[in-house]
């Protein structure tokens, strides 16, 4: 019983995070530039508009302890009206069209419209699918499109700082 309570008292065997300067460069520019812009840090809400998932999955790796966007001052929100950014991922479906048009509606202005990934910007490999209503930006306005498939984390964050610093509000 002693060295199970001992066993348990030793630190955790886990590594220690390494430090990515480029990735704290590009968070910080995007932290400043929400703060300039805003003066607060960025709300986004993602929307699956049909994709594949490979897109989420990045998306999602912003949230993870390497990325951890929320030291830049950025935070996915659960609804549409407390955010100022909407990620579009995929191909429009015929089923998320008109939800993707209501969730584009119910976000307050100013707001910005991110197509992430090919699919977003024009279909990618679901063009040809009867289920594709078409790209993000012929069903709302986009303000910039993310290329890759999916885009690397990196990417999705300096597509954020691009935005911030010369992109015009809707």
């Amino acid at each position: 019983m002693f060295r199970t309570l001992l066993a348990g008292l030793r630190p955790p065997l886990t590594e220690p995070l390494a430090a990515d300067p480029e990735l704290a460069a590009a968070g910080a520019a995007l932290d400043l530039a929400a703060r300039r812009r805003l003066g607060r840090g960025l709300a986004i809400r993602a929307v699956d508009a049909g994709s594949c998932n490979g897109c989420e999955l990045e998306l999602h790796a912003l949230g993870n302890p390497w990325y951890d966007l929320e030291r830049f001052g950025l935070r996915f929100v659960a609804s549409p009206r407390h955010a100022d950014v909407l990620m579009v991922t995929g191909p429009v479906s015929w089923q998320m069209r008109e939800a993707l048009a209501r969730t584009y509606a119910a976000t307050p202005s100013p707001k910005w419209v991110v197509a992430v990934g090919d699919c977003g910007a024009g279909c990618g490999v679901f063009a040809d699918s009867p289920a594709c209503a078409g790209s993000v930006a012929k069903i709302i306005p986009v303000d910039l499109t993310i290329p890759g498939c999916p885009p690397p984390p990196a990417r999705l964050l300096a597509g954020l700082a691009a935005l911030l610093e010369g992109g015009g509000f809707r």
